[in-house]
């Protein structure tokens, strides 16, 4: 394409972009600009764009401030006559567009469509963002500007220097770790608040699984314990949480150890296969069950992210240690070990130490498959403490499948694949 045929595209660009964002500023009436101003807002951009790139880049300054004047302008007269006004959002979306039509000159088009369509549904979903902002309560607020302070101020001003021999103590690198689970459990927490009073029983299970699988395991038996009625209902909710945090599992290797995620994700697929089919098995004979979801905890506390962070370095040292020390094979008790307290750590360590060469991945998968067996060990015995005798047994024989399936695999499993 030459270039007066890329000066029409942009031009044509630039129309069609501010066309759209003004016939939805038209559509909700409003008094600064519409239909046929945000076209020629971004118009106005595009050619002091093309202007700036043959002579001076000035141009643009004198662009935008002149478009700022007459924002101020028109406010002004609006206030003068006692004309009620709408807010300021016109005003930054038509700044917004100048700059739009300015980047299409210099930037990627993709982009510019990209960002002005995000704005025009920001636009135009005003309603419906503020009624969820409105369902925001006190404690999820507070969710949301903790993860704030642990992924946007924590984060970046930790030294990025590790601290011993076996480089595992990093304190920039384990709390991007724990960036990314309290990531994962917000997520699920929030899909939780705005569906979680009216989640069904598998819903229940998924949501559990992705906030925390041990926490849904501890709530669902208290419930078992104080009605029975439930026993085969809460042990269906506790196997399908346990599924969705294999799930989980496999969304953290594949986040930390992309490279070597195709040789582990087969032989954990095999025991989520197994995980899916009892959990097949029991939605049918629980699909007509209803029950509401025990409240969940804020998963963004900086408390918990301390904990976190505090057994992810001791895991990652002492897996490295162990290894350094020990071999390989030693570092089946730590995983043993690590699997009764946390399974994210264990697997996020052994992932970690797989991408970096320092681990086989066929010894990292059934490392990891040991730690989740061990945690399903750990539930189980949750489950029969704080449920009552039918729980137990149901839950104990659902995880019994789980545990000889996962040690059929970790032993019989074919190397080459």
């Amino acid at each position: 394409m030459d270039m007066e045929n890329d000066k029409w595209l942009i031009l044509l660009l630039s129309l069609g972009l501010g066309l759209l964002v003004g016939m939805q500023r038209e559509s909700a009436k409003s008094k600064t600009a519409g239909i046929r101003t945000f076209p020629l807002i971004t118009l106005t951009g595009t050619v002091c764009g093309l202007l700036a790139k043959e002579f001076d880049a000035w141009i643009l300054a004198v662009g935008l401030l002149a478009i700022t004047l007459l924002l101020v302008v028109g406010n002004l007269h609006r206030m003068k006559n006692n004309v009620e006004g709408s807010g300021i959002t016109t005003e930054i979306a038509v700044l917004f567009m100048y700059a739009m039509g300015a980047y299409l000159v210099f930037g990627e088009m993709m982009i510019a469509v990209v960002l002005t369509g995000v704005v025009t549904v920001l636009l135009h979903f005003k309603a419906t963002l503020h009624g969820w902002v409105d369902r925001f309560g006190a404690d999820d607020l507070r969710a949301i500007m903790q993860f704030v302070l642990i992924s946007m101020i924590i984060l970046p001003i930790l030294p990025d220097i590790t601290y011993d021999r076996y480089d595992s103590l990093n304190p920039k690198n384990i709390w991007l770790m724990v960036v990314l689970i309290v990531g994962i459990s917000l997520v699920g927490y929030f899909i939780y608040k705005f569906i979680g009073s009216k989640a069904g029983v598998l819903l229940g299970g998924i949501l559990g699984g992705l906030i925390s699988s041990t926490a849904t395991t501890v709530s669902y038996s208290r419930m078992a314990r104080n009605t029975e009625a439930v026993n085969r209902l809460a042990a269906f909710v506790i196997l399908t949480a346990s599924a969705v945090s294999m799930v989980r599992v496999m969304i953290e290797i594949s986040v930390v150890a992309p490279s070597s995620f195709r040789s582990f994700i087969y032989p954990l697929a095999a025991e989520l296969l197994v995980m899916i089919i009892l959990v097949v098995i029991l939605f049918f004979r629980n699909r007509e069950e209803k029950t509401k979801m025990p409240e969940q905890s804020n998963p963004a506390e900086l408390k918990g992210a301390l904990i976190f962070a505090l057994l992810y370095g001791a895991i990652s040292f002492t897996s490295a240690a162990v290894k350094d020390n020990f071999g390989d094979q030693a570092l089946y008790i730590v995983s043993i070990i690590s699997g009764l307290t946390d399974l994210d750590a264990i697997t996020l360590s052994t992932a970690k130490m797989s991408e970096q060469n320092g681990l086989e991945p066929g010894l990292g998968w059934r490392l990891i498959l040991v730690a989740t067996l061990s945690n399903l060990v750990f539930k189980a015995g949750m489950a029969m403490v704080m449920g009552n005798r039918k729980l137990g047994r149901i839950v104990g024989i659902l995880f019994g499948i789980l545990i000889i399936s996962g040690l059929l695999i970790i032993f019989f499993w074919p190397s080459q694949l």
